[in-house]
């Protein structure tokens, strides 16, 4: 299969597509632009799709549809009995992709996953800052840097991690996107030739499709690479069509432009089902939308002021307009799906006049405010600029003016993370393991301010159950520390809780073979479509 090596305009590749009579072309309408292609220093999904998910492998592996781990690059795997030390068994003969900036002389070893790993931990290793602003936001949030102790190569094709302390989310953290593995040998060459950052721009992986080619803002192409571990694809080339327009998404699927499409507006979900040429996949989403205030930034400093602005917002009026009904209310920091949901947590009652009351008692008058609006649709927020509106009018019911902002999607994540940032941000996550510890320690927890915690919120009460949970190898025990601080987290008010929404996922009636995961992500391994 021969590799394009020009950049194609999205209508050009969608061209290419229709009148493609031998190669196989699954075109996939993304929502947005990736932030880079070395997944390790993002935490957004549309990047992870881009480039964790077709590029590259981890260690372990999300079983397709299910929180679930199951072998990947590392074949099997030992814990001591006390729980300090892994040894991974890798799998040999694992190829890593050819391309024409590329080509490797040897196979996937234990040097690659010292590399991947380090890279993130040691601030004296030449690739931890090889781009300018860059953070590891997943592997600090995580605590990853306390938490190991030591990686050792023992031989070629096995690794041993030594940790600090048991922890009990570790094998499914090392199946997150964070964890993907890249190439040493690249790496080294791209060090050599001084042009580090393109890591970033042209990856390389192990994964089921290789990179061709990246216009921005319009479309990314991939290949299936033949030599591929866990078999080869059934369709030959992968097409990402950037369209962040959820009205043009679907104009574009229903005129057999794309294959598929993710977030749909809520609003069209009946048209489309009603459509004889698609078909609509649908599940609970593992997710949670909210709104985070800077608790390091006067009022929002004070719980009480921001318990008070909870009480003002209608989130049922929310979930009727942004959601068209397809959620529910939100209570807690994790989705009622997840265990240790604590199901005796209760919400704040939407009440304008104690609203008002309580800002006057805690000293508010004329609060000017900002809200930050995401510019991409999620299932946790199909349109945060409605959303926005809406918190906007009931912020004004108490008399606090709000003005609303938003930006480009990756400086919106990166401006958002900043801990000097003003006013409140729309966002909200899905989760990436099936453990508390993905919601509760990644976005609130004391060693993600400043990065996926957007409310700058250090409490140490909550911080101390949190970390101790994850010493604990118990369910039930890890449960009694997650309900505590499920109970610190509604006291003290960060966010404005917002939703828990269904997600769904329509595509042609072409496609065969696509799983949706509870966490999220979107992968077309195995994926297929009829002609």
């Amino acid at each position: 299969m021969k590799l394009m090596k020009t950049l194609l305009a999205a209508s050009a590749v969608i061209a290419l597509t229709a009148g493609a009579a031998q190669a196989k072309t699954l075109v996939y309408c993304s929502e947005g632009s990736p932030e880079g292609f070395d997944p390790a220093p993002y935490t957004a999904g549309t990047t992870f799709d881009a480039s964790s998910r077709p590029i590259y492998n981890r260690l372990v592996q999300f079983t397709k549809g299910a929180s679930t781990t199951e072998p990947g690059l590392a074949e099997s795997y030992e814990v001591s009995e006390d729980g300090l030390e892994y040894t991974f068994k890798l799998r040999q003969g694992v190829k890593f992709h050819t391309t024409d900036y590329f080509t490797p002389t040897r196979d996937f070893n234990a040097d690659d996953v010292l590399f991947s790993f380090e890279r993130q931990w040691k601030s004296d290793h030449p690739w931890y800052a090889y781009s300018t602003g860059i953070t590891w936001e997943y592997f600090n949030s995580m605590s990853m840097g306390d938490l190991l102790t030591s990686i050792e190569k023992v031989d070629d094709y096995t690794v041993k991690f030594t940790l600090s302390r048991p922890e009990a989310p570790f094998i499914a953290n090392l199946a997150m996107d964070f964890a993907s593995i890249l190439s040493a040998e690249y790496a080294a060459q791209l060090e050599a030739a001084g042009t580090l950052d393109m890591l970033n721009q042209q990856p390389i992986g192990t994964g089921p499709f290789q990179f061709v080619n990246y216009q921005q803002d319009a479309a990314i192409r991939y290949a299936s690479f033949d030599e591929y571990w866990n078999g080869v694809q059934p369709i030959d080339d992968l097409v990402f069509a950037i369209t962040t327009d959820p009205a043009v998404r679907l104009q574009k699927l229903q005129a057999g432009e794309c294959h598929i499409m993710p977030y749909p507006n809520p609003a069209d979900l009946e048209v489309i089902k009603a459509d004889p040429n698609l078909q609509m996949m649908e599940q609970e989403g593992l997710n949670i939308g909210f709104l985070a205030y800077n608790t390091q930034q006067a009022p929002f400093d004070n719980a009480a002021v921001r318990k008070a602005l909870n009480m003002a917002i209608d989130k049922q009026a929310i979930i009727d307009a942004v959601f068209e009904g397809n959620a529910e209310i939100a209570k807690n920091p994790i989705p009622p799906t997840m265990w240790s949901y604590d199901e005796a947590t209760v919400d704040d009652a939407y009440d304008p006049e104690a609203a008002k009351a309580a800002l006057a008692e805690a000293g508010v008058e004329n609060l000017s405010m900002k809200v930050w609006a995401m510019p991409v649709s999620r299932p946790y927020n199909p349109d945060a600029r409605r959303m926005a509106e809406l918190i906007q009018a009931d912020f004004a019911e108490v008399g606090v003016t709000v003005e609303i902002v938003s930006m480009e999607w990756a400086e919106y994540l990166e401006q958002s993370s900043q801990v000097d940032r003003d006013g409140a941000v729309l966002l909200g996550w899905t989760g990436d393991n099936g453990d508390p510890d993905n919601f509760l320690a990644v976005l609130l927890g004391c060693d993600a301010v400043g990065g996926a915690n957007r409310a700058q919120w250090c409490n140490e009460e909550f911080d101390a159950l949190v970390q101790e949970a994850k010493t604990i190898s118990d369910q039930a025990a890890r449960t009694e520390l997650y309900v505590k601080a499920q109970e610190v987290f509604k006291r003290e008010a960060p966010w404005a809780t917002i939703a828990h929404s269904l997600v769904f996922m329509p595509m042609s009636t072409k496609v065969t073979g696509y799983v949706m995961d509870p966490k999220g992500t979107h992968a077309f391994d195995g994926v297929d479509i009829t002609e």
